[in-house]
């Protein structure tokens, strides 16, 4: 396999397939290196923020909310942005990969809000990469349809198919099939951040316009106030680069590692202008406990994953925040995955599935969230009765302020 070197010091390291050459087109490929330009350096230096922040953790220095930013915290003055077109009813939200039949399922299924998922939900080889950013550039063109090995047509049949918001892949992972080359001559493999948003962007953002709604994604993995600030500066510079209006791109941010849930307020100032939201990804705030307390003897060891539910102290303190924190600043708060999939051959474990998705949401639209995701249709009607009994004809419940929740960072880090 040979390498394609490209004017743009971004080599394509992988082989063309079927329509690849769609995606990669000297002008896409050109935006991409322009973006590495640009932002490699400070990802790099995040990146290794990270790492020095995990050694103190390890080392006995506890995460704290942070002395340098309380102005921030302490003002009261300031708003997000909010949310985009189509975003502002967000209470069932389906998450879900990207390749063509995927694609069309979230497109049929009723939710208001489809996450495109090129992260957690995507194995990264080069094919699902381009494959995905094929299957949304068609969706969003209303060109997509989909006929499996029997003969099985897909095809998006619904009269109003949810917003979509797609998700790249985190800081951390990178795209090993591009190689930029920088400015000093210095070679690696491309952001897969920067890949997955870049090309998605480039290609989409001015029909997603024409569609009604807008450039929207959902970031995972950010772990300081600084990374996402980057995020936000990427999204201003694309801004410029497309000819959007300043703002029009959206974002809403995974609160999903134990750093990140003690800079809620700065993630929100720092992408003010372009945030629309955060979510409570529960799972991998979990598994960001368990990596950064690793060393740190019995006290942080967590007994089995039945019983670390959304109700014990730690958990709770940490959702209560979040939405506390959004609806201060104007900003959606968006609950979590439920880790509870039906079963339709089996009509009781689809029964013991239901039932526990019902309580998980009825307690999310109760604390005060605006809209919860699912991972599988089924689950939709179930999510959507229990924001429906809480919101009623509202699109949110972005004023209700939860004053009543104060938390403490010893709350945060209860987990024994």
């Amino acid at each position: 396999m040979s390498a394609t070197l490209t004017a743009s010091g971004i080599e394509i390291l992988a082989p063309e397939f079927d329509r690849s050459a769609e995606i990669l087109t000297p002008e896409a490929i050109n935006f991409l290196s322009q973006l590495h330009d640009r932002f490699a350096a400070r990802r790099h230096e995040c990146l290794a923020e990270r790492q020095r922040r995990r050694y103190e953790i390890g080392n006995g220095r506890d995460p704290k909310f942070r002395d340098d930013t309380r102005a921030i915290r302490e003002d009261s003055s300031w708003r997000v942005a909010g949310p985009g077109p189509g975003l502002e009813d967000r209470r069932v939200e389906i998450t879900g990969p990207t390749d063509p039949k995927m694609t069309i399922n979230a497109l049929n299924s009723g939710a208001r809000v489809w996450l495109a998922d090129q992260e957690d939900a995507t194995s990264p080889t080069w094919h699902n990469v381009i494959g995905g950013q094929l299957s949304l550039c068609d969706a969003i063109r209303g060109q997509l349809t989909y006929t499996n090995e029997a003969g099985k047509r897909y095809e998006v049949t619904a009269e109003r198919t949810p917003t979509i918001v797609m998700r790249p892949r985190g800081w951390h992972l990178v795209e090993k099939h591009l190689r930029f080359t920088n400015a000093q001559g210095q070679a690696g493999a491309a952001s897969g951040s920067l890949v997955d948003f870049g090309l998605y962007a480039f290609h989409n953002a001015t029909q997603l316009i024409e569609n009604g709604h807008g450039p929207y994604f959902y970031i995972a993995k950010l772990e300081s106030s600084e990374e996402a600030k980057l995020w936000d500066d990427v999204f201003s510079f694309t801004e410029d680069y497309l000819g959007l209006a300043h703002g029009t791109i959206r974002a809403t941010v995974l609160i999903e590692t134990l750093p990140a849930a003690f800079e809620m307020e700065e993630i929100l100032y720092v992408m003010r202008d372009h945030i629309a939201g955060l979510n409570a990804g529960r799972w991998d705030y979990i598994f960001s406990i368990i990596k950064n307390y690793r060393g740190r003897g019995a006290r942080f060891v967590l007994p089995d994953r039945s019983e670390v539910t959304m109700t014990v102290p730690f958990m709770r303190a940490y959702t209560e925040l979040l939405v506390k924190t959004c609806h201060k600043r104007g900003a959606h708060a968006i609950g979590g995955m439920s880790a509870f999939i039906p079963n339709r051959r089996d009509v009781e474990v689809t029964a013991l599935a239901e039932e526990k998705v019902r309580a998980d949401k009825q307690r999310e639209a109760s604390d005060g969230f605006d809209g919860t995701w699912v991972a599988h249709p089924d689950l939709i009607p179930i999510a959507q009765a229990e924001f429906d009994a809480v919101l009623g004809d509202r699109l949110n419940q972005v004023n209700r302020q939860r004053d009543d929740v104060e938390v403490t960072a010893g709350q945060l880090l209860d987990v024994g």
